[in-house]
């Protein structure tokens, strides 16, 4: 079943974004890269509290979970976020759509 993932990040900008999106061989604004196997959709910015969420829907949540062990763990680091996310919530999806496709 799908899962959508909400990650809260306290002292991330734009900028530490940017930086882990190019570590990892992503281009966002073009949707170009070496994007994970599971990955289904992926959004991301600043909360009216001003932290940095990251809004991901995976095939399971064990495809998200081999990501962040691999590749991403390493590029957060490298991309000067420092630690985990403050905030981490997951969804049990009973329907998701590829809208306008």
């Amino acid at each position: 079943m799908a899962a959508e993932v909400i990650l809260e990040f306290d002292g991330v900008t734009e900028k530490e974004y940017n930086a882990v999106n190019k570590e990892l061989g992503i281009d966002y604004k073009t949707g170009q890269g070496n994007w994970p196997d599971g990955l289904v959709a992926h959004s991301a910015g600043i909360n009216d509290a001003g932290r940095f969420v990251v809004i991901e829907v995976w095939d399971t949540p064990e495809h998200q979970a081999k990501f962040m062990e691999g590749r991403l763990g390493e590029a957060l680091a490298k991309g000067g976020v420092k630690g985990p996310p403050a905030s981490i919530t997951w969804i049990e999806l009973v329907a998701h759509h590829h809208l306008g496709k």
